[in-house]
């Protein structure tokens, strides 16, 4: 179009994907609640962990893999989507993860049901490999936060049981 000029990044694939994600999740949060709108999102949530964990054990060649190995694979994975994420700690009880660059980028921004991505690809993979994950986003870029913090725990023990987070666990074969 002549006389018409728009920002390549506008019109971007990622960039418009981003978008997209942002705008229908705002229409979930505006239509059914956040709380809501965090159900659904999980559900997309637990097929892409379910998708992801299937390829990170077949190129592991294992059928399990450790808790060492499921920390590697939460950074590994938010960083090829441009996250960076970083194992602030790892241990039998937890694995506890921060990070400084959201995938959606600013678009994040006032969408929290958008964490319910982050939530559940961490709590299926964690679970599927270890037997039980319960994730607390103790932090969000979502929420105004100037960075993510969150914790994986992997014992449902007393240590847990007040602490507000979802839980998550392998399913059965």
């Amino acid at each position: 179009m002549r006389g018409v000029m728009m920002s390549p990044h506008e019109l971007e694939r990622d960039y418009f994907l981003r978008r997209l994600l942002r705008e229908l999740a705002g229409t979930l949060e505006e239509v059914v609640g956040v709380e809501e709108a965090e159900g659904y999102i999980s559900v997309v949530g637990r097929a892409m962990g379910q998708w992801m964990d299937r390829l990170y054990r077949q190129e592991a060649g294992v059928e399990r893999l450790d808790v060492a190995q499921v920390a590697e694979v939460l950074v590994d994975l938010k960083r090829r989507i441009q996250g960076g994420f970083s194992i602030e700690s790892v241990d039998e009880m937890r694995i506890v993860l921060v990070n400084d660059r959201c995938p959606f980028g600013e678009l994040v921004h006032g969408r929290p049901s958008l964490c319910m991505m982050t939530s559940n690809v961490f709590g299926t993979i964690a679970s599927a490999n270890l037997g039980y994950a319960k994730v607390v986003l103790e932090e969000t870029q979502a929420r105004g936060n100037a960075g993510c913090r969150v914790v994986v725990h992997l014992c449902d023990d007393q240590a847990t049981a007040g602490v507000e987070g979802r839980e998550y666990f392998r399913e059965l074969p």
